[in-house]
């Protein structure tokens, strides 16, 4: 086991101290209950449009865009008999009358979101036991609800289920989850690193504090998957979440403050060094002949920790002035190249976020691409690299962006807003597991 002496400060998303003190462990995914209920609502909570379901079969435009059965269309009152299709689905999915299955109408029953209940998930081994489940469990309801034919029924299971199986994800489907299937995936454990950005501004509302938090959350919850975050990296992880991802010692908060009105990236890094010196994190380790001082530090897990913060915190000054996500990753890459030149010391994740960032520019909206940072997640090929630290900081720029992408959050992720966004777990992660880690010090 590793013993975490660390102890942290722990603030609110608007700067306020929730609690002094904090031992680092109760922050952990291991520990924390509020990341482990995320982690676990995100696998076991999906968003049906029934609204869509009921155009699908109306139209006979299944299984994706372009795609029509004419001569298949059937008209049934989804919609106005959603409050049935609610009550059915539950009794199926649920294992016990006091579970915590839970089905919600959302939006005067074009929308429904249904948790399935733990026990399904703890019975298997995969996260597409939510998925797959609530599809099965909407396609026998309608069927069976609205007396569809044998000849008929292949027509309701494409407009829940998709393509699928003749693709290998849910290709034209009416369910939606925020993980994608595993085959998808770029790697063991990258699950909760497949969330793209704007699906993570649409859960949070576009604030960016809360965004950074719950984009760290996932990606430093997946580390303890990948198996990065095990023995002497556990660590250097769990101090990035807080850091950066908590507003640890209100760090990001204040550079901001300090920053927001006049600053620049060079000016964040400023404060970033003055805070570290203060703090006994770095120290001059050189003085060359031309006056130019090097430092070091003895404790690097912290070091990267702090520079994460900065670079959270350059992010949201820059991309605040100019409301435009676009100079993302550009901010990533020259925020890390100026705090390296100023201290001899490595960048973000070991000069991995700052390489990260130069893929990243061009795929997402030079020469090559044309999406926006809001498509981006850990799970990208051009994004993967740096390993919990870059994609809090394109979710915080992305909910600071006034429009200016391609795919807005909008247009992507309009049903995970409507769905998600209303679990406070995840629209302010930052609060709750600060709050959780408050109240478990009150049972040390």
């Amino acid at each position: 086991m590793v013993v975490l002496k660390d102890k942290v400060d722990l603030y609110d998303s608007r700067g306020a101290l929730i609690e002094s003190e904090v031992p680092l462990g109760l922050i952990s995914p291991l520990e924390n209950a509020v990341i482990q209920k995320i982690s676990s609502l995100a696998k076991r909570t999906i968003a049906v449009d029934l609204n869509g379901i009921e155009n699908s079969v109306r139209t006979g435009k299944v299984g994706g865009k372009g795609y029509r059965i004419r001569g298949k269309e059937i008209d049934i009152p989804i919609v106005d008999r959603a409050e049935d299709i609610a009550s059915m689905v539950k009794d199926m999915v649920c294992v016990r009358e006091d579970d915590d299955t839970d089905v919600r109408i959302i939006a005067g029953g074009k929308r429904m979101a249904v948790t399935v209940p733990s026990k399904r998930m703890n019975a298997g081994v995969e996260y597409t036991t939510g998925f797959t489940t609530v599809a099965a469990a909407v396609t026998q309801t309608i069927v069976d609800l609205f007396n569809i034919d044998m000849f008929n029924a292949s027509m309701v299971k494409a407009a829940v289920w998709g393509r699928y199986p003749q693709t290998i994800d849910f290709m034209g489907s009416n369910l939606k989850s925020i993980l994608d299937v595993p085959q998808r995936n770029e790697g063991v454990g990258y699950a909760l690193r497949n969330i793209m950005s704007n699906h993570i501004v649409a859960l949070t509302g576009k604030n960016a504090m809360e965004s950074a938090a719950l984009s760290s959350i996932f990606e430093q919850t997946a580390m303890f998957e990948t198996g990065d975050a095990i023995g002497g990296y556990e660590r250097y992880h769990l101090l990035g979440l807080a850091y950066q991802g908590l507003n640890a010692n209100n760090m990001v908060y204040e550079m901001v403050k300090e920053n927001g009105k006049s600053g620049t990236v060079g000016t964040v890094i400023e404060s970033l060094m003055e805070r570290a010196i203060e703090d006994k994190i770095i120290f001059v380790d050189e003085t060359y002949p031309s006056g130019f001082k090097v430092y070091g530090t003895k404790d690097m897990p912290l070091w990267n920790a702090y520079a994460a913060a900065g670079m959270l915190a350059a992010v949201l000054v820059n991309t605040g002035a100019a409301r435009a996500s676009q100079g993302v990753p550009s901010t990533i890459l020259y925020f890390n190249d100026l705090l390296e030149h100023e201290t001899g010391l490595p960048g973000v994740d070991f000069g991995k976020a700052m390489g990260t960032s130069v893929g990243m520019s061009f795929f997402s909206h030079s020469i090559y691409g044309g999406g926006g940072p809001g498509l981006f997640h850990g799970n990208h090929v051009v994004t993967r690299h740096s390993k919990g630290f870059l994609t809090p900081v394109i979710a915080a720029g992305c909910s600071l962006d006034a429009g200016t992408q391609m795919f807005s959050p909008e247009m992507t992720s309009g049903i995970v807003n409507e769905v998600f966004g209303v679990i406070p777990e995840f629209s302010q992660p930052l609060e709750n597991v600060a709050n959780d880690a408050k109240q478990a010090m009150g049972g040390m």
